[in-house]
């Protein structure tokens, strides 16, 4: 019977269980977004996952706005994220980056003054922390253009090259929870009249066109991709997302992907961003024959049921991952779970990050 410790194949890889580390902001990298030594110390103690998403990273200079977020855009970058790969390998473990562009929600202080850009001049509701960690008001990004959208596939395509060359065994799309992809999706934000917008087709044309950059670029089993289909972060909406995200899991399903990444928490799960309406997981599941990652706040007990229902492939647990970083070991063994303490998810010093205990059972 196929369980969470049951091992699967993802992409290119054997994973030795279905227990997924679901891409985490944590806001330790330098002042240049470089990776550092306590990031590569935070992954490897967390190597025992099936396989490790690492948090959003940025693409490039015009998507970044997260203060102490990596990037993945100069040299520098790459050789950081090329430590954290080594160190996770070391420890048994594998390891997807992220690629992150934030379109609208970038603050102009991070990007020297400009205004951000997005799929439509449509603005956020909402602030974000500068880089002195003064609270700044979303402004009305700029419309990307036609010339600049291909521009921005190959900042996609270059991530994913150093990505690799930094000894990643994949990359997974952002294309969730309000950043760049996802306001190219949904027509709360996509007001385009070109090839870009309008029909469901074209909203998905972005999304389409990056993924055919990166496999053709890694290779498809190296690719995942991460969709939020009902989640407001961000300040987003769709008219139909039943509609939206079901195209966007048939068009996917063509690809031969590594996997999909859905988070959806359930109505009733208490999680702050589960939708008050029916979750379009399910249609997805129905329109996608290859593997998928669900992420929704699950428990032991409600992912193992999850699995065993075929409700999806693998699930990626994230806070319960912050603060046990033997997250799979002591799932197995019935081991008292760590709580995490919420007043350092986003400081920036190994508390709260590399200083969580693992469990012994002789303590």
């Amino acid at each position: 019977m196929t369980d969470l410790f049951s091992p699967i194949q993802l992409g290119d890889y054997h994973l030795h269980n279905r227990i997924i580390m679901a891409p985490l902001t944590r806001g330790r990298a330098d002042d240049d977004y470089t990776p550092n030594q306590l990031m590569a110390e935070y992954y490897a103690q967390r190597a025992s996952a099936g396989l490790i998403i690492s948090e959003a990273t940025a693409i490039s200079h015009q998507g970044y706005g997260w203060n102490h977020a990596p990037g993945i855009f100069t040299k520098k970058h790459q050789l950081g994220w090329l430590n954290v790969a080594e160190q996770v390998h070391k420890a048994g473990g594998h390891f997807f980056i992220q690629l992150w562009h934030m379109g609208r929600v970038v603050i102009p202080d991070f990007i020297n003054g400009q205004l951000p850009v997005s799929s439509s001049p449509v603005k956020a509701e909402g602030v974000m922390r500068n880089q002195q960690g003064e609270k700044k008001p979303y402004v009305t990004p700029r419309e990307l253009t036609q010339d600049e959208i291909q521009a921005v596939i190959s900042d996609y395509e270059r991530a994913s090259i150093r990505a690799i060359d930094a000894g990643a065994d994949g990359v997974e799309l952002h294309a969730a929870n309000g950043y760049l992809v996802d306001q190219f999706l949904r027509n709360g934000v996509n007001q385009r009249t070109d090839k870009y917008g309008g029909s469901i087709e074209n909203r998905t044309r972005f999304l389409t066109e990056i993924v055919t950059a990166l496999i053709e670029t890694v290779g498809p089993g190296k690719v995942g991709v991460r969709l939020s289909p009902t989640n407001s972060y961000n300040d987003m909406t769709d008219s139909d997302p039943d509609a939206l995200f079901t195209h966007v899991a048939q068009t996917l399903d063509q690809f031969n992907l590594a996997y999909i990444h859905i988070i959806e928490p359930a109505p009733d799960s208490g999680h702050f961003l589960a939708a008050d309406h029916t979750c379009v997981t399910p249609l997805m599941r129905q329109a996608y024959s290859g593997n998928i990652i669900h992420n929704g706040g699950y428990t032991f007990d409600s992912a193992q049921t999850a699995i065993k229902n075929n409700q999806a492939d693998a699930i990626a647990f994230g806070t319960l991952f912050i603060a046990n970083p033997d997250l799979p070991k002591r799932f197995q063994e019935q081991y008292p779970l760590n709580k995490p303490d919420t007043h350092t998810f986003y400081s920036h010093g190994p508390e709260g990050y590399i200083d969580y205990p693992t469990y012994s059972p002789n303590a």
